[in-house]
């Protein structure tokens, strides 16, 4: 009772590195709440699924394993979570912030009465006192947040309703397994007993899935440009230096806006979040919005024709100048010291 429980969210049998990530903040809040972890998995074919979620310290898996879960489709899910959520009565529910995550998670507030924070960036314990009341809560959830625009950081919690529901964006939480040897126990739920026949009014007919040709989350290095590049033609330069590096090439919102980069590459707070060994931002000024999604990465290089843009000061090493000269200088000596 009053747990932390993780949605699992799944693409078949495997499993959305998202929800690995909220199992591994899961653990962190779980433990500093002394409670359990509790993971929820609604699919087919979901034999053995959860030796992979034990080691991230999971202490109770609940499974729903009925081929009309796969693929998704909101109604028999939100109906399967409401009525775990209506035994379990759990303390904190986390979902990821994805196009499933976005669906399923307001349905389930709407079904439990429950609150919501969206797209959250960090997740804490703490405590509040209601200036109004002088009513004391002990251990709420802080759901933090970028708000207007990511001019401002939100701290919101949800004094008075359970479970404190939280969606959190692809890659701003880590990944760690606790414990490799980690086991905990399985509780299957009986999907047939649970769901009606009004949950299945909708019914996917096809689906047609691209995979994505970018993998920033997976880059070691990121070459990122902004608006200050100039033009798309010279965006060409940041792909060979990307080349030259084995990176991927990256930009920020305000150089996709502008038609110099794909959206699938924009990084920050509206994009995909980073956390490569080496990031070069070029041309980039460092508003929040960008920061927010590339200021855990290992060393920052950037080049930059302002020496006061504020990205300068989170970069370890700074470069100013014209970053058509800087790159292919950069590009030419790393040539000649890997020969």
């Amino acid at each position: 009772m009053n747990n932390v429980f993780v949605y699992i969210e799944l693409e078949g049998t495997e499993i959305a590195d998202v929800s690995l990530e909220l199992l591994t903040k899961g653990k962190k809040l779980a433990t500093q709440l002394n409670k359990k972890l509790e993971a929820i998995c609604l699919g087919s074919k979901l034999d053995g699924i959860e030796k992979e979620l034990y080691p991230y310290g999971v202490d109770v898996v609940h499974i729903a394993d009925d081929s009309r879960l796969t693929p998704y489709t909101t109604l028999p899910h939100n109906r399967i979570v409401c009525d775990l959520f209506e035994k379990e009565k759990p303390e904190i529910a986390l979902f990821g912030a994805t196009s499933l995550g976005r669906d399923l998670a307001p349905r389930v507030c709407s079904t439990t009465g429950s609150g919501l924070t969206a797209d959250c960036t960090s997740l804490e314990i703490g405590d509040h006192t209601d200036p109004k009341t002088k009513k004391e809560y002990k251990d709420l959830l802080y759901q933090i947040r970028p708000a207007f625009g990511g001019n401002i950081i939100a701290t919101i919690i949800n004094p008075d309703t359970r479970p404190q529901i939280a969606t959190v964006r692809e890659g701003v939480m880590k990944k760690e397994i606790a414990d490799a040897t980690y086991s905990g126990k399985v509780k299957k739920i009986d999907a047939k007993s649970i769901l009606k026949e009004e949950d299945f009014v909708i019914q996917v007919i096809e689906r047609q899935i691209e995979k994505s040709k970018v993998n920033l989350k997976g880059a070691p290095i990121v070459v990122a440009g902004g608006y200050g590049v100039g033009s798309k033609d010279n965006f060409k330069l940041l792909y060979e230096l990307a080349h030259v590096l084995g990176g991927e090439v990256a930009g920020s919102r305000a150089a996709v806006d502008a038609g110099y980069v794909e959206h699938e590459r924009q990084v920050g707070q509206t994009g995909v979040t980073v956390r490569p060994k080496l990031y070069i931002a070029c041309g980039i000024s460092g508003a929040v919005q960008h920061t927010a999604g590339m200021a855990e990465s290992a060393m920052v290089i950037a080049i930059n024709n302002d020496q006061d843009a504020p990205i300068n000061a989170i970069a370890d090493y700074t470069i100013t100048g014209d970053l058509n000269d800087i790159i292919p200088k950069m590009i030419k000596y790393y040539k000649l010291n890997t020969k």
